[in-house]
């Protein structure tokens, strides 16, 4: 995992996939198709340094809080709802 002066976080195909359980191929898959979303949060104030990664894969959501030297402090995989579609006026 790498984390520039800038915030961008770059993720290993390798590290990610096996978080959820697949292989690599699994995961650039789902990232064709559009199914892979992702969010990283800043830390402030008492979390200046650290930082909160989310990333969904389907029906799956992987978190993780980053410590300033990358490692991974806390980390959880659940399971979120699908989002609904919005009915076609």
């Amino acid at each position: 995992m790498d984390i520039d002066e800038t915030g961008a976080v770059t993720l290993s195909a390798d590290m990610l996939a096996g978080r959820f359980g697949w292989s690599p191929a699994t995961l650039r898959t789902m990232m064709q198709r559009g199914l892979v979303a992702s969010q990283v949060e800043r830390g402030e104030g008492e979390h200046h340094g650290s930082w909160r990664l989310s990333v969904r894969c389907g029906n799956r959501r992987w978190r993780a809080v980053v410590g300033p030297d990358g490692s991974i402090a806390d980390q959880q995989l659940d399971f979120v709802p699908l989002p609904r579609k919005q009915p076609v006026p």
